[in-house]
């Protein structure tokens, strides 16, 4: 692929347009990018040429922008130069997506992009430009002769959510996978409350207790299969129940499906376990290993791969009733992209790619800076994975059906995701469930599964509520789901509901042992999925403000015709409320202290309820609220409902 870790290459004059403002450069041989019939509807196309990576520039004036966002940019959200590592992504079917929006400080869309390649590879680069004074995005695409490439351009001026979503549904050619009821219900998982310790008759036991507090679904995770022991994958690619934890796995799953819960199991399909029996057979398939996980990887390039994981996930649903799946490290398949890079190198013309490493332009100032962990990092025993992988694939747009052996990696995956995908509806028809996490959850992804979960952020209750709303911007009609919650036993109900509480707007995962919650935390976990089951639809369907990516969303509000749920996650950040507007304003107080702002836009006569973390009434009271801004008191953890009087 075309170098992009020289950054005076990257702002080398071109053939160019300007659309909306945004000026589109071809850096590398063929025609100049054009705009398609429909004028002022901001799409490119751009066409490949033989033996040629086509290298295209977006660049804007800096003006007043403050931040970049892109669907993995987890806390590195700001402002980068081009020459720096974080600025450099590879983005594919299961990892990210080509889309990403520069913003100002009042949180419009500056430059907003996306791309339809969704399922090959594209290699990005964005930063600011120093001697430019201008901020650019560049895509390196292997395109066939002949291949279009189609970008969209959205107009500027737009709020950063609403505009990310309108390029979504652009990029989004297929219809998601429909979710179900079950899938927008509480959840429980065993994930952080027993790892890969579970067994029937604890997973039954906290099944019934989870159904007591309104968890509609179980998640079974890691820790039910054969060799599942120390932390280790050693075991998977067997897919066995454990005899000693799972004697019966079928009668367990019914007697948790007559508790009123459905039931999703854990997988990892391309893990293939060094100790597992499988290994021999499909060694050959996963020459990639994971030491550190006792476990390789296998190769989705190949057709006895993808059978082998189609047909073991099918039976595996239809013989213990399963109601779905929790498939995990679908990422890890992009470690043989860097194959397909190496084997194509000789015959393109754009040279290889540099390595991800910061290139400090001449008369720059001061050392690079480092990269901060990535959104979704993993488990503790998960190391990234991109520490393995620089995969730039290559796609042969002449073979559009089933991929060759050795071929590009999102093709590949594309294949194996839709047999997988209409095997299990074969077997569980609209009631299917398929869990996918960050960063396998961009739009290309949505056609394949129907909960999406934010990556692993134990304890992170920011981090959580990050990732979810980064899931949401993108899109709500799937269901999003938190990462797994979990607490201190020993904390208070206040404290304890800071997790919850920075998800209100996802789908909540409880995932600490409930046997053993004080009876105070019991009290306040019922409290709020009660509440959250009453608001489910506002909160996870309504229109959602949670202001400038940048600012970690210290207010989220959503809303709909005639009620709006507003959650502090800092406490004198002001909520900008019409109070005449809604039947209800629930107002959320997720902080330690004793009272939220409110912003008022016109005078009410209003009644407020108070209530408690645990749901305790506090107060009923009539107030008449002037307009401007003004303080309301309310518990740590508690909840203000404001109705007109």
């Amino acid at each position: 692929m075309a170098n992009l870790a020289d950054p005076r290459r990257l702002w080398a004059d071109g053939k160019a347009i300007d659309v909306h403002g945004v000026a589109v450069t071809r850096l590398t041989a063929g025609p100049a990018p054009t705009t398609l019939a429909a004028a002022g509807q901001g799409v490119i196309e751009v066409l490949g040429v033989e033996s040629e990576t086509t290298l295209v520039r977006l660049d804007v004036p800096l003006d007043g922008a403050v931040g970049f966002w892109h669907p993995a940019a987890g806390w590195d959200r700001h402002l980068t130069a081009d020459w720096m590592a974080t600025g450099l992504r590879t983005v594919g079917l299961v990892d990210s997506a080509p889309l990403g929006c520069l913003y100002d400080d009042a949180g419009r869309a500056v430059l907003a992009f996306a791309s339809d390649r969704l399922v090959h590879t594209t290699r990005l680069r964005f930063g600011v430009g120093e001697r430019a004074g201008r901020f650019g995005v560049w895509l390196a695409m292997d395109l066939g002769h002949g291949e279009l490439c189609r970008i969209w351009i959205a107009p500027p001026g737009g709020a950063v959510a609403e505009t990310v979503r309108s390029l979504v549904r652009r990029q989004s050619g297929t219809a998601a996978l429909p979710v179900p009821e079950a899938g927008r219900v509480p959840a429980y998982s065993t994930w952080y409350s027993y790892h890969q310790e579970v067994s029937a008759t604890a997973v039954e036991a906290e099944a019934e207790l989870a159904a007591e507090l309104g968890c509609g679904l179980l998640i079974l995770d890691d820790g039910w299969q054969r060799g599942a022991y120390g932390g280790s994958y050693a075991g998977c690619g067997d897919w066995e129940p454990d005899p000693e934890k799972f004697p019966d796995f079928g009668a367990h799953v019914e007697t948790v499906h007559g508790l009123g819960l459905k039931y999703l199991a854990w997988i990892a399909p391309l893990l293939l376990g060094d100790d597992s029996a499988a290994r021999d057979r499909l060694a050959a398939f996963a020459p990639h290993a994971r030491p550190e996980w006792r476990c390789h990887v296998l190769d989705p390039r190949h057709e006895e791969v993808r059978r082998f994981v189609v047909d073991t996930c099918v039976r595996l649903v239809d013989r213990y009733g399963l109601d779905g799946l929790k498939i995990d490290f679908l990422d890890a398949a992009m470690v043989y992209a860097e194959d397909s890079t190496r084997r194509e190198e000789g015959t393109r013309s754009g040279g290889g790619v540099a390595p991800a490493e910061d290139a400090r332009p001449e008369g720059g100032v001061g050392p690079a800076e480092g990269v901060r962990p990535e959104n979704g990092a993993g488990r503790e025993d998960r190391a990234n994975l991109e520490d393995h992988a620089n995969p730039e694939d290559h796609a042969n747009p002449e073979d559009r059906g089933r991929p060759e052996d050795g071929g590009d990696v999102g093709e590949s995956m594309r294949v194996l995701l839709t047999e997988l995908r209409d095997g299990l509806m074969a077997v569980r028809g609209a009631e299917l469930m398929i869990e996918l996490r960050q960063p396998y959850t961009g739009p290309g992804m949505l056609e394949f599964g129907n909960l999406l979960r934010a990556g692993d952020c134990p304890a992170d209750a920011a981090g959580n509520r990050v990732r979810t709303l980064d899931l949401s911007v993108a899109g709500r009609e799937s269901a999003v789901h938190s990462d797994m919650l979990m607490w201190d036993p020993q904390a208070s109900p206040q404290v304890a509901a800071r997790q919850l509480l920075s998800v209100l707007h996802a789908v909540p995962q409880i995932s600490v042992p409930l046997a053993q919650l004080s009876a105070a935390q019991r009290a306040m976990a019922g409290f709020w999925l009660a509440f959250w089951r009453e608001h489910r639809d506002v909160l996870t369907r309504g229109a959602l403000d949670a202001g400038r990516p940048d600012g970690l969303h210290p207010v989220v509000i959503a809303r709909d015709a005639t009620r709006a749920v507003v959650v502090h996650h800092v406490s004198d950040h002001a909520a900008t409320l019409d109070p005449t507007r809604f039947a209800e304003i629930a107002v959320v107080n997720n902080t330690g202290a004793e009272r939220v702002l409110l912003d008022l836009t016109h005078p009410a006569a209003v009644r407020l309820d108070v209530r408690d973390a645990c749901g305790t009434p506090v107060r009923s009271e009539t107030a008449c609220l002037d307009p401007g801004p003004r303080w309301l008191a309310v518990p740590p953890s508690g909840l203000c409902l404001i109705r007109p009087a």
